[in-house]
């Protein structure tokens, strides 16, 4: 593992800006459901209205509770012209970085690829310094995909885009997306007790500035676990090891974001922070403070948590 020392002088891990999108018409979306294992069937009869109402109060109550902690939020809502059921899980179509570098990425559910929406990136050009935007979409006709930092959880310091290899992330884009951001790759296997590949790494695994929460045992091979551990080891990262029934629970879903003051907070569900054990908090609150919201409808129909709403803006300021 090659440890990149000078980046961590100037890639802060965490930011205070944070983009969402604000459900509009919230669904179980049936084009996602053979690859995604956390969606629940019996969610997909707690549809329309009901549904749809329920999504956007779990996603206000969130708003609301990042607003309080100081947090800089940049929200835009979905319009309902275009069907978008997962136009919540917004950080898998396009990532920020401090270069000013925009990536697309490509996304295998045909219905998700109208999420990427050029409007909000004009909209944020009004305050951020954009370079470059690296459009990776042209891999959708090659049929291979990587979905964003939901595909890869990235140590933004040491620049090592961890990532576990699914029918949502191939090794050919994580390729792409290295080459062109300078990040080395870490790639692995991980799947449940079934065998079932995990779908998106951030559902096992989430990076801190010097802390890490992963599922070592969703990775079977003993030399890939040895690798992710020894990269966490290497960059200096407390490793809080969860379960693969924590997993179930969104437990390796967060994501750690700061305020203007620098104070930290680790941004989960409720239901993955229940799951916690009282030692796991107790480690996890030296590092941040912790912050949870009842994502239940959304996490149920749409099999992603906290993490995947929140979309880190890295680029600079004007």
């Amino acid at each position: 593992m090659r440890v990149i020392t000078s980046s961590a002088q100037i890639q802060p891990q965490s930011t205070s800006r944070i983009m969402m999108i604000r459900p509009v018409r919230f669904a179980f979306n049936t084009e996602t459901a053979e690859s995604n294992k956390f969606q629940k069937a019996s969610s997909a009869e707690n549809t329309g209205e009901a549904a749809q109402k329920e999504a956007q109060e779990e996603f206000d109550l969130m708003v609301d509770q990042l607003d309080k902690a100081g947090i800089d939020l940049h929200i835009f809502d979905d319009t309902d012209d275009i069907y978008r059921p997962d136009a919540v899980f917004s950080n898998n179509w396009v990532s920020f970085h401090q270069s000013g570098k925009v990536v697309l990425y490509p996304m295998m559910a045909e219905n998700r690829r109208v999420e990427r929406r050029p409007d909000i990136i004009n909209d944020l050009k009004k305050d951020f310094k954009i370079e470059e935007i690296i459009d990776l979409t042209y891999f959708e006709k090659q049929g291979k995909y990587l979905e964003g930092t939901g595909s890869m959880v990235l140590d933004r310091r040491y620049k090592i885009a961890y990532a576990c290899l699914s029918p949502r992330t191939h090794q050919e884009v994580l390729d792409a997306f290295a080459e062109a951001l300078g990040y080395e790759v870490v790639a692995f296997c991980a799947s449940d007790e079934n065998g079932k590949p995990v779908y998106h790494t951030n559902v096992i695994m989430c990076v801190g500035d010097i802390f890490a929460v992963v599922c070592l045992e969703a990775i079977k091979d003993p030399d890939e676990r040895q690798l992710v551990r020894s990269a966490l080891e290497e960059t200096k990262k407390y490793i809080v090891e969860i379960s693969l029934d924590q997993v179930r629970h969104f437990a390796g879903n967060m994501l750690m974001v700061r305020n203007d003051k620098s104070d930290k907070f680790l941004i989960m569900s409720t239901q993955a922070y229940d799951s916690l054990t009282a030692r796991q908090k107790d480690n996890l609150s030296d590092y941040a403070r912790l912050l949870h919201t009842d994502l239940a409808v959304i996490e149920g129909n749409g099999g992603g948590s906290a993490r995947c709403m929140m979309t880190e803006i890295h680029l600079p300021r004007k």
